[in-house]
């Protein structure tokens, strides 16, 4: 146990050995109104690529066009996989064109589709233990929307095999996620620039 982590409350009776309760997959949720989700989640990811995990990251509403800063240091740092050896393989994918707050291409049945077709990619990535890490980001918007179903999704998470952590980001995570995941955290606002009027800056935002 490193210095300065906390001990667990307390030993679950499940028959498994310290070693083997360290090394178990974990389904986190990062939800709530307030900034950092996935902020947060692209940083255990750069954990994650730090130990020589494989990394995949689905993004379920930011458009297609949106450059994110954490895309381009994970490009960067899958390419240095490729040349050098150095950390995991990365792969960055974007579903769809934008299902949110940016404007809209095509009809709300062609992103009810586009959803669906990610999450039954990630499904099979899961099933043939494809990746080591996997961050869905904005993935509970689907959910909420009813456009992907919430048990399928969480049938699949908890019997996903191997060593495979994931991590979900979005607000309005459904209970049923919230109540499977292993690791839940939600991001409270105190208080946001916006909330004066200022916009969105390079370095905070993107």
């Amino acid at each position: 146990m490193p210095k300065g982590v906390p001990l667990p409350e307390s030993i679950p009776d499940d028959g498994l050995t310290t070693r083997q309760r360290r090394n178990l997959p974990v389904l986190a949720v990062h939800t709530g109104p307030g900034k950092g989700k996935s902020t947060a989640a692209f940083g255990m990811a750069l954990r994650a690529w730090n130990q020589g995990f494989d990394v995949a990251v689905f993004q379920f509403v930011k458009s297609a066009k949106w450059k994110v800063g954490e895309e381009a240091a994970f490009r960067t740092l899958g390419q240095l996989h490729e040349e050098k050896g150095v950390g995991g393989a990365v792969e960055w994918h974007k579903m769809g064109e934008g299902w949110s707050w940016t404007r809209k291409q095509g009809s709300d049945e062609d992103h009810a589709a586009a959803a669906l077709a990610g999450w039954q990619e990630i499904k099979r990535r899961l099933g043939a233990e494809e990746h080591r890490f996997y961050v869905l980001d904005e993935f509970t918007y689907p959910l909420k929307w009813g456009w992907v179903d919430v048990d399928e999704v969480v049938e699949t998470l908890t019997n996903r095999p191997g060593n495979q952590h994931v991590v979900i980001t979005g607000r309005d995570a459904p209970q049923a996620l919230i109540d499977a995941a292993d690791l839940v955290t939600e991001m409270t606002k105190v208080k946001h620039p916006m909330d004066a009027g200022r916009k969105g800056q390079r370095g905070i935002e993107w």
